[in-house]
Parts: structure tokens; sequence; C-alpha cells
């Protein structure tokens, strides 16, 4: 049986690795900052099929992944997922409660999104927010009409590329600054014309991720994995995580959405991950748990 990585999960405000096994369900290794993890990519990577209201449908192909590749979907299984999609206005007869948002993540790093209300506040802590507020609720079609609403006006995009998220979160302003800023854009927002009218305007409770992304004392990025190969390593002390990405004490970055469809296992002697990740001898390596225990590795 191989239990193949999902990426990086937010269960109650706090990070953890998903795992997947075709017949065995999902399960997650929760992460604590101060730890050591260790380990490197075996095989090939594959596509981790579609999962939609909490069930992963396996890929009909086992179709292999790019090293590279941000998405751990073959074509084929990303098109059926984008059929499902609110982001991509694909699902606009979804009948859940919707939320918009406020989101910073630096200066001049602002964004409007959505997210279902069932979600909470999970999908900031995907997308690595560090400081943001609620703006309204309502219907998805409401709620989606506000977000444009919102990006014309105040100019701010719905997007921002995580490498530019992840190059300023080392060296941010302090929290009451960032507070601010975002206290005045919801003032600014909440005084535009045009909100729909089915939709319910909240005010402006501002919510910092500082303690559940370890951001106090978080070492400047210097390297970023760019991609996993079979052999390629990973060692460090994890000492923060915000989105996707994991922080080690050295200053590297691990993108979890890149090691979404491998086998982890401890990592042997040899050559590391594409984009300077370290691999150490055996000996100096915790024991590799059994495959369904995969909390050996993290």
């Amino acid at each position: 049986m191989t239990w193949r990585c999902t990426g990086i999960r937010w269960n109650d405000g706090g990070p953890a690795i998903g795992w997947c096994a075709e017949g065995r369900g999902e399960r997650s290794s929760p992460l604590t900052y101060g730890q050591c993890l260790a380990f490197a990519a075996r095989g090939e990577r594959h596509c981790l099929g579609v999962r939609r209201a909490g069930k992963r449908t396996p890929c009909p192909t086992a179709a292999t992944v790019p090293g590279r590749a941000g998405n751990a979907q073959c074509p084929e299984c990303a098109r059926l997922d984008r059929s499902f999609s609110v982001a991509a206005d694909t699902n606009a007869a979804d009948p859940r409660t919707y939320r918009v948002y406020l989101a910073w993540f630096g200066p001049g790093l602002v964004k409007v999104g959505i997210t279902a209300e069932e979600r909470g506040p999970a999908r900031l802590l995907e997308q690595g927010a560090v400081t943001w507020t609620w703006l309204g609720r309502g219907p998805l079609m409401a709620t989606r009409r506000t977000e444009e609403l919102l990006r014309a006006a105040l100019g701010v995009p719905d997007r921002i590329a995580y490498a530019r998220k992840r190059a300023v979160r080392g060296n941010l302003p302090a929290a009451a600054d960032r507070a601010r800023e975002v206290a005045e854009l919801h003032a600014r927002a909440a005084a535009l014309p045009g909100w729909p009218e089915s939709l319910e305007r909240l005010v402006c409770e501002t919510v910092d991720h500082s303690g559940p992304f370890g951001l106090d004392g978080l070492p400047a990025p210097a390297r970023v994995i760019t991609g996993m190969v079979p052999g390629g390593a990973v060692v460090g002390r994890l000492v923060g995580a915000a989105g996707p990405d994991l922080h080690l004490a050295d200053g590297l970055v691990v993108d979890t959405r890149l090691l979404a469809g491998w086998e982890l296992v401890a990592p042997a002697e040899g050559g590391p991950a594409e984009g300077g990740a370290t691999a150490v001898p055996v000996a100096e390596l915790p024991p590799l748990a059994a495959p369904v225990e995969q909390d050996g590795l993290f």
C-alpha cells in the first residue's frame, strides 16, 4: 500500500500534512514548530485524482505528474475538478452561504475574495493571509458581485502570487499597523454604493495569524524548493508555516504543493531536492515508521 502526500492541511487552525491511499481514505500528520522534518521522494509523482465533498476519486489512469508542477493532477482530473469549481465560475448554482473577505499579506499586498461560510477561516489560512476581516455574507452570486465591485473600486486584486507573499513574510510591520491598514480598507469598502441588497454587511473584526503561522522570528526566505525528484531529500527544523509553505530554520521554504502526489519516505544518502534541500546520512535520521504511520516523517 502506498500513502501519497496531499500537501498541507490547516486543521483547527494548525498545519498538518495530508496523506491518501487508495482504498484507505485520508489521514493527516499534525506539525509542531521546532520539530525536525526528514523525508525524501520515492518512485514517481502521481495524480491525486479529484476531491469533492470530502471524498477523493482516484485518477483512473494513475497518471504521472511533473515534479515542478504546482498542481498534483493530470490534465483530465484538473478539468473535472474545475467543472465543480466556484473559483472558476462553473458552479453558480451552489446553494450555500458565502462570505466576502479582505486579506492582507504584506505592505501593499491586499486582496478581496470569497469563501463558503461553512469553511470558516480555513481559506485564509490556506492562502497565507497574515491579517484579515470579513466584509459580508450572503448567496454565492451576491458575494461574487460584491467581490467584483470592491476589486474595481478599491483597486485590489482577487489573486496574489505565492512568491510575492513569501518574499515579504520574514519582514512584516507590527500587528497594530497591519490591522489598521485592513480596517481602513474595510471602512472604504463599507462606504461604497452598489452593494447587493441580498448581502448582509459585517463589521470589521480583524484577525491576525502571526501565532498560527509562527511569524515571530521567522527567518527571511533564503532558498525555495522548485521541485522534488526521486531520491531528493529535505531535512531541517520547522519554525513556521503559512499557506502551502513550510519555513525551516535555515531559511529554506518548502512549497507543499510540490510534495503532493509523492510517496515520502525517510531519506537515504543521495542527491538533494531541486532548490537546495539538504541530504544527510541515514544514521542521523529518526527511524522510518510503518507506511500507515506517516507521522514518523514529520
